[in-house]
């Protein structure tokens, strides 16, 4: 552990400087076959990365650094090959080219933009476009970036292998800048604002990503499992780097880009977090912690102050079990992230901690046009082994029944009905958390959902009157993900239109096809089937 030094991703600008003029920007980035190093003594690793050039590209991704206001195009190519370096399962919905070639589409994670520059599941394409899915339209993907600054992420969203094509390297990082909003808060900035893209892969001896190709229900699924976890933990493509930093304050911009594990992130010497936004959206003020859970695909931004540590070195620990919450306890090697070697002599530093930051309209729900439920399946074989998940009892394939009103917000209540932890990322909209609760009678409100498939007639209200779980301090700004806790409901309010500041209108026509999709964030479920359509209407 700790023998490679953390490596800081490759900058791209989304935009483009005439004049001294800032102008919009177009983007060509292409997904190439290539090998990586994640370790000093780890034989290098045959990946598909995303860069400007094979020679340049990187796992992750070059870090995209865009403007609030200013247009992005991306250009996505696919250089991939013929045949994808891990095996995937033909028996789950997933896209089937009919020539050959790896299917690919890219999503940019908490963007705001138009339906076909989403990254449909049905929008892959394959190598020089000579297999397309049934939603693709353009190899161009148009980013308005007009939501606030903040953090986003992109990644393949192609349907039914979304889970393979992450594990190869397929991801990066997107930032959202806003300098008139943000150059007065004094935070740390660059060379001390940095981006920690974290996840977990498993290795063979001679240095390719192992997926174990033998599903947990053989017969149903050759080769699907509901769960990847793997015994090694990488920040920024490095298994357990390590970071030199000064005595003063850093900025980290943390994203659990991993397929299924949760982390529950603390440090060996106590050293504590300053939230200061979660997911692409600040919050209000900064919120203190001694430690957090971050599910797959949510982003954490936090400060940590360095001239506090009363050691010279820190390790970024872990104790989330796996599956979350009630599976394996971690062990040394998944127990341990990264390790920050902390210069002994402080460092003058201009930066600060603001007592407050932006302030966004309040989650009212009140303000909500319209109330859906949203129920969580996980179907078993007759040996109690996962076969498939859906969202309200319903494959992804079947007609759309989330149909909100562009301009509006809507009140989701989110039942969970299985054993896991589940991250429901929406597209498109911002969320909000307003309070978790308990269902009583669990097993008697499942039989009953089992047969109707109807919350209301099986009288939901009267069984969500457990314990109710506040939402941690620093999840109660607006999302684009929250944890849904197994044997709850949570509920939400669901916002389609800008959070501000100025104009909340969107300025395309969300209503267009293909529409959004809404979904788990565990990819394994995500693949089969825990994945709906979501098509705004006018």
């Amino acid at each position: 552990m700790f023998v490679d030094d953390l490596p800081v991703m490759p900058k791209v600008q989304g935009f483009s400087v005439s004049h001294g003029a800032i102008l919009p920007g177009h983007l060509t980035i292409g997904m190439f076959d290539k090998f990586w190093k994640f370790h000093r003594d780890i034989p290098a690793t045959r990946v598909f990365a995303y860069g400007l050039s094979k020679e340049s590209a990187t796992v992750p991704g070059p870090t995209i650094e865009a403007l609030r206001g200013v247009h992005t195009d991306v250009t996505w190519e696919n250089h991939l090959p013929s045949h994808h370096i891990l095996s995937w399962d033909p028996t789950i919905p997933n896209a089937m080219p009919s020539s050959g070639g790896v299917p690919t589409v890219v999503h940019l994670h908490g963007g705001v933009h138009p339906p076909f520059s989403d990254g449909n599941a049905n929008s892959w394409f394959t190598s020089g476009f000579r297999s397309t899915g049934p939603t693709w339209s353009s190899p161009t993907s148009s980013y308005p970036n007009v939501q606030s600054p903040g953090n986003l992420w992109y990644h393949d969203h192609a349907m039914g292998i979304t889970r393979v094509n992450l594990l190869t390297g397929l991801l990066g990082a997107y930032i959202l800048r806003d300098p008139s909003l943000e150059s007065p808060l004094s935070l740390p900035s660059s060379p001390f604002d940095l981006n920690l893209m974290v996840f977990d892969r498993k290795f063979r001896v001679d240095g390719s990503i192992y997926l174990n190709s033998t599903g947990n229900n053989p017969s149903i699924h050759p080769e699907w499992q509901p769960e990847y976890f793997g015994d090694t933990i990488i920040v920024n493509g490095k298994v357990w780097p390590r970071l030199h930093v000064q005595r003063r304050r850093y900025r980290f911009r943390i994203l659990n880009a991993s397929n299924a594990r949760f982390f529950r992130f603390s440090f060996s010497n106590a050293l504590p977090f300053f939230h200061i936004g979660s997911d692409s959206t600040y919050l209000p003020k900064p919120v203190k912690t001694t430690g957090f859970l971050l599910a797959p695909s949510e982003i954490a931004d936090v400060i940590v102050d360095f001239s506090d540590s009363p050691t010279d070195s820190a390790i970024l620990l872990n104790d989330a079990p796996y599956p979350f919450p009630s599976g394996n306890p971690v062990d040394e090697s998944i127990g341990k992230v990264m390790k920050f070697v902390i210069e002994r002599q402080r460092s003058p530093d201009p930066s600060r901690i603001p007592m407050q930051l932006f302030v966004f309209p309040k989650p009212l729900l009140e303000s909500a046009v319209k109330t859906r439920y949203i129920t969580m399946y996980e179907y078993t074989s007759p040996s109690d082994q996962p076969t498939h998940l859906y969202l309200n009892g319903k494959a992804f394939e079947e007609p759309v029944t989330e149909t909100p009103k562009s301009g509006t917000s809507e009140i989701w209540h989110v039942i969970n009905l299985t054993g896991d932890n589940h991250p429901l990322h929406i597209h498109l909209a911002h969320l909000a958390a307003l309070e978790q609760r308990e269902i009583l009678e669990l097993q008697k409100f499942k039989d009953c959902m089992t047969r109707l498939n109807d919350a209301i007639k099986c009288h939901v209200d009267d069984h969500a009157v457990g314990k109710r779980d506040l939402v941690v301090e620093h999840e109660r700004g607006w999302k684009n993900v929250f944890k849904a806790q197994p044997g709850f409901v949570t509920t939400m309010l669901v916002r389609f239109e800008l959070l501000g500041p100025g104009n909340t209108t969107y300025p395309f026509d969300a209503t267009a096809e293909p529409g959004y999709l809404y979904h788990c964030h565990i990819l394994d479920h995500e693949d089969n089937s825990m994945m709906r359509p979501l098509k705004l209407q006018p």
